[in-house]
């Protein structure tokens, strides 16, 4: 379904995503906007933004949404695929073009899906030959989604951290709050571990560790970090650290 919407004063444009377009990308919450028509029938609505953006007195867009949605072409070489547009338009681009595929000679077949959206976006680089250019590395690509004995893990290592995201901003924890009120409620749930942790209250402990794991990805958003990143640059460094267990606990080597 396509949804012509109307940012008052603003805009009119097309989405598929009212929520990642309007809201996450470009910062409207529900009552700043309005929905003028829907349809999914993407040449109707192409023509019709283009009308109601010139009834309405604005700039009109110089490529029908049809357009841009069919002619996104990826350059493919042997380490990347480069974007022709650069990181902060990317997001909304690929949401209109779920379904694209290009092809890799190596990797074979790869395709722009809801659920790989979100890697594409953290790992994204913008092109050092072209600021209007951002390209994704191949090997990590197919690594995260088409490995087979890889695959399962995105869910988790992706996928989770970026609907924590998601749920924060729609929360307003981004616009309101800071690390510093994040790292108080972080304690506040430390302790909650710690009375679950006494009571042997398996599901309390469960709900008190997701807890911290949600108040840690935004304190990471806040110092413009991403927790994936945090975990993985703490996991190369415990993978190569000796030590021994004493009293019940890991004590590291003297370095």
């Amino acid at each position: 379904m396509y949804y012509l919407y109307h940012i008052p004063g603003k805009k009119i444009g097309v989405t598929r995503n009212l929520k990642n377009r309007v809201t996450l990308i470009q910062g409207y919450k529900e009552g700043e906007y309005e929905v003028l028509e829907q349809s999914d029938d993407i040449n109707y609505i192409s023509d019709r933004e283009i009308e109601l953006q010139t009834s309405y007195g604005y700039k009109k867009d110089l490529k029908l949404y049809k357009n841009l949605f069919n002619k996104m072409k990826i350059n493919v070489t042997e380490q990347t695929s480069t974007f022709p547009m650069p990181v902060n338009k990317l997001k909304g681009r690929l949401q209109d073009n779920i379904g694209l595929k290009w092809q890799h000679p190596e990797f074979g077949t790869f395709e722009v899906t809801k659920d790989n959206i979100p890697w594409i976006m953290a790992n994204v680089k913008t092109s050092m030959f072209d600021n209007e250019r951002s390209y994704i590395y191949n090997k990590a690509f197919y690594e995260a989604f088409y490995n087979p004995l890889h695959t399962p893990q995105i869910y988790i290592k992706y996928m989770m951290f970026d609907k924590i995201r998601e749920w924060a901003t729609d929360k307003g924890i981004y616009n309101h709050g800071n690390s510093n009120t994040q790292y108080l409620k972080l304690m506040e749930e430390a302790g909650e571990l710690a009375q679950a942790l006494i009571n042997n209250d398996k599901p309390e402990i469960q709900d008190a560790i997701g807890d911290m794991i949600v108040v840690l990805t935004s304190i990471a958003n806040f110092e413009n970090l991403k927790i994936e990143e945090c975990i993985e640059s703490a996991y190369k460094v415990i993978s190569k650290r000796t030590g021994k267990m004493i009293n019940g606990t890991f004590v590291k080597d003297a370095d």
